[in-house]
């Protein structure tokens, strides 16, 4: 059973995000925001003007108190001792923003809107470093990679999942959900799922940076690794049954966590099949400095036989019936025992211990 953190919100929970220090903090429909306690007290509260939609929450890494929080097209930065004014806040973006990423040296800040562009704000100039603009319709979430803080992966409404380097202002690499999708739809498919488009709903990355993944409306999850400046589709499976609308790798880890419109939340350990072809990668890296057509061809093939091959050969570990569309998912410790947060289309944080993990 979950514990349920209440007294906090009226209205559903749209998201969630923990301060190292075990504080937590979400946002609501309505612009409502409130920081926690480890306990799942409300510590504080604050109402942003305009009711806007609080669509993402990001405490600083390197000062604990500090939380930047996206409602409508701003970003507010906060101290969340005293949620009474604003520190600063930012309006960059032309329409409404729906996840916010900070970079390991918190030097940049990206915001993806509706309009499909992604912000990269520095925050010592206090101004727009970079406008990224690929994604054809809503860009749904971002994320710098660890360990590299110029470089980092969107996805959006257009199917689209996209890697890029900041020195660049176009995307080094780009894929679309539905192509393979519809590569995969030459094999068996279970009823029901040929409708829902791949569109696009999450990004999570790896703390090694190098692999990350994407969770879409089709109900698969896809792994991808990064290779210089191309992606390999390296898994991609299913266990929901309607989109995947949060992914969230736990801190150090190959675990992941899923949550879908079907009110399930998995966690699966992919660690297995990544060391799997992390091997394999090697083995060919150095077959291209000698084979380069060979391994173009190599790499072609497997990358269209990549869910076939894994398909059903990995299972979560963990299946949770949690009942409510999933809006958010967070992995975090309290009080030393890591935990899978929930906001849902209620007004209350879900708690669910993983003891095990």
């Amino acid at each position: 059973m979950a514990a349920k953190w209440t007294g906090g919100h009226s209205s559903p929970i749209l998201c969630l995000n923990a301060s190292k220090e075990g504080l937590v903090a979400s946002g609501a429909e309505g612009g409502g925001l409130v920081a926690w306690g480890e306990d799942g007290t409300p510590l504080g509260h604050m109402q942003f003007q305009g009711a806007d939609d609080v669509t993402s929450v990001l405490f600083s890494p390197s000062c604990p108190t500090k939380l930047y929080a996206s409602h409508g097209e701003t970003i507010s930065i906060l101290d969340v001792r005293s949620l009474k004014g604003i520190l600063d806040y930012f309006h960059v973006n032309e329409e409404e923003i729906n996840c916010l990423s900070l970079n390991e040296t918190e030097n940049l800040l990206a915001s993806a809107d509706d309009s499909g562009a992604i912000k990269i704000l520095d925050l010592e100039n206090k101004k727009v470093s970079r406008s990224l603009k690929r994604h054809s319709n809503i860009c749904s979430s971002v994320a710098f990679r660890p360990q590299r803080p110029q470089s980092l992966v969107s996805c959006g409404l257009d199917m689209q999942v996209m890697l890029w380097n900041l020195q660049k202002a176009r995307p080094v690499w780009i894929t679309n959900l539905q192509e393979d999708e519809a590569e995969e739809m030459e094999g068996p498919q279970s009823p029901g799922q040929l409708l829902n488009p791949a569109l696009a709903h999450s990004v999570s990355v790896a703390s090694c940076g190098n692999i990350f993944s994407c969770g879409a409306e089709d109900g698969k999850v896809r792994i991808f690794r990064v290779m210089g400046v191309k992606c390999e589709q390296e898994l991609g499976f299913r266990g929901h049954t309607l989109g995947v609308s949060q992914v969230c790798f736990l801190p150090e880890s190959y675990l992941l966590l899923s949550g879908g419109n079907d009110g399930k939340i998995m966690l699966w350990d992919v660690s297995t099949e990544v060391k799997k072809k992390q091997k394999s990668a090697i083995k060919h890296s150095h077959r291209k400095k000698t084979k380069r057509g060979t391994y173009t061809k190599q790499v072609g093939s497997s990358n269209a036989s990549v869910t076939d091959e894994e398909h059903g050969k990995i299972s979560p570990k963990l299946n949770i019936e949690h009942g409510e569309k999933v809006n958010w998912l967070l992995g975090t410790k309290i009080k030393g025992h890591q935990n899978i947060l929930v906001a849902d289309q209620t007004s209350y944080i879900s708690v669910y211990p993983l003891n095990e993990c």
